[in-house]
């Protein structure tokens, strides 16, 4: 997103985690030895605030398919909630979703509405270091666990009338993106090359993926950049695939990561082994082919491993 990112790169950095049991002597005057349960070792290391009442809860802006959205039950669905919900299986911790829009997700996450933010979150120095686009403090500083691999793609309409293939192209557009966004980033630093060029860029943000792509399909915008999962959908499920395309290769490829306070160290450890764990047991690979994102699969969990 987000973040929320053609086909994504493996990541790079690794951060080796160790969930091997060890031996613990029992008995009185016996030499017997019991090995632990490795998922024991790591559930008895979840800190107590989520401890005390087995729960999870978790920010998500749950209007982002195939990564978040509401099915038809009306609950939560998609890419990360099946995560998410693999996780709390591994940990035994029930998963409570807070619906957050995601201008609010990691405020929100400063002011202890939920325990951690998971909703396409793209892992950035930015966000990390807690800046603005300026390099102004914000004060909402997070470490990142990340667990998916995305780069950000251009929707065009369907047939492409513009000739649209890279950042470039959009210069003398009008492009839609969703505020707050790794897109809405892209985007600010696009308008500052096309001015240089003399054909200014036009941008209109939203507060939701779904008004940016209307405005695609109702004309009012030539693009919009979403990451690739996004865009991808968008393209094979709006009007039968009949509404927009992908146009070029991605661009800037980052980690989702899973977002945390700084100070919730514990926590993150525990979240980066349990991802681990989930990548180990093969049901990760599972869960990305059933929404067509295996690209993006990361080879293990890193902690702060973004650009």
């Amino acid at each position: 997103m987000h973040h929320r990112a053609q086909s994504p790169r493996r990541a790079t950095a690794a951060l080796a985690l160790a969930t091997t049991g060890t031996l613990l002597l029992t008995g009185c005057g016996g030499d017997k030895a019991a090995a632990e349960d490795p998922l024991q070792q790591l559930r008895a290391k979840i800190p107590s605030t989520q401890q005390s009442g087995k729960v999870l809860r978790i920010g998500m802006d749950v209007n982002y398919p195939p990564v978040e959205f509401r099915g038809t039950d009306g609950k939560p669905d998609g890419l990360d909630p099946d995560i998410a919900a693999a996780l709390g299986r591994i940990l035994d911790l029930r998963i409570e979703y807070v619906d957050t829009p995601f201008d609010k997700l990691i405020p929100n996450l400063h002011h202890k509405q939920y325990d951690v933010a998971m909703s396409a979150l793209s892992d950035i120095r930015q966000r990390r270091d807690g800046v603005d686009e300026t390099g102004k403090s914000t004060g909402l500083a997070v470490d990142f666990v990340d667990y998916f691999i995305a780069g950000t793609s251009i929707v065009v309409p369907k047939g492409n009338p513009k000739g649209i293939h890279g950042l470039d192209d959009l210069c003398g557009r009008t492009v839609a993106v969703q505020s707050g966004t790794t897109q809405d980033e892209i985007v600010a630093r696009q308008v500052a090359a096309c001015t240089r060029a003399n054909k200014p860029l036009t941008v209109h943000k939203f507060d939701s993926d779904a008004k940016a792509l209307a405005e695609i399909a109702g004309g009012a915008a030539q693009a919009g950049l979403n990451d690739f999962p996004v865009a991808a959908h968008a393209a094979k499920n709006t009007d039968g695939g009949n509404r927009f395309e992908v146009a070029g290769a991605q661009s800037r490829s980052n980690p989702y990561g899973i977002a945390l306070r700084k100070e919730d160290t514990e926590l993150r450890d525990v979240l980066a082994k349990a991802v681990d764990q989930l990548i180990r047991s093969g049901e990760y690979d599972k869960i990305l082919a059933k929404w067509n994102v295996s690209a993006g699969a990361a080879q293990n969990a890193v902690v702060n491993g973004g650009i």
